[in-house]
């Protein structure tokens, strides 16, 4: 099965990192700003999107300052079942966030669209840390002729 996987490196400490990655505010702050649910271990978070939709993450595991995994249990098809992990190694004054979504059935278009959106908010998560202010939804960079 193909996975999507990226990798970055923000000027930041592993708690620093896990924080922006499993709580509400981090997460509005850096993915979309609709975000609701129950950020624990066996709570579903719920993702929106405006108009487009959204997707509803299970939490399977929180490892603070190491890692954070979820299911996806509600949104386009594609993705239900698949999983997103954030590993979180130190290195030197950075923290390395390994970012895998893995579980695709097969590498049809709409992932290549979320792998690089996908980065899109990677990239919105080191500004966030590193600057104090992310790209959420809706103000993220779009790719597509519609708001995406």
């Amino acid at each position: 099965m193909p996975d999507i996987l990226h990798r970055i490196e923000v000027k930041a400490s592993p708690k620093n990192t896990y924080e922006v990655l499993s709580s509400r505010q981090g997460l509005a702050d850096w993915w979309t700003s609709d975000t609701q649910g129950d950020f624990n271990v066996g709570g579903v978070i719920k993702f929106r999107f405006g108009t487009l939709g959204g997707f509803d993450m299970k939490v399977l595991e929180l490892e603070p300052a190491k890692r954070v995994l979820w299911e996806v249990v509600g949104g386009p098809e594609d993705w239900i079942g698949t999983k997103v992990s954030f590993d979180l190694a130190k290195n030197k004054d950075f923290t390395t966030i390994l970012f895998k979504h893995q579980g695709w059935k097969e590498p049809v278009e709409f992932m290549h669209h979320c792998s690089t959106k996908w980065a899109i908010y990677l990239m919105s998560i080191k500004s966030l840390i590193e600057t104090g202010k992310g790209a959420a939804f809706p103000n993220d960079p779009h790719i597509t002729g519609y708001q995406d």
